[in-house]
């Protein structure tokens, strides 16, 4: 799994009824894009993941705004 800052983290709901999930990537912790990732949830909070196997990175559109 590799990302950069401004990459978007999804995590996949584990139970039924359960939705998805996502966070912003603020800074990347590992070598080469690697994680452990600092991420802000929707709600605003910010933690240090490493994403496991029911978590996706999705790459920021190159074109988009910053």
């Amino acid at each position: 799994m590799e990302a950069v800052k401004g990459d978007r983290l999804l995590v996949h709901g584990r139970t039924v009824g359960r939705r998805d999930k996502v966070a912003e990537i603020v800074e990347v912790m590992g070598d080469a894009g690697t994680p452990p990732y600092r991420v802000r949830h929707e709600n605003g909070h910010e933690s240090v993941m490493a994403p496991g196997p029911d978590c996706v990175v999705r790459h920021r559109d190159p074109a988009a705004p910053r």
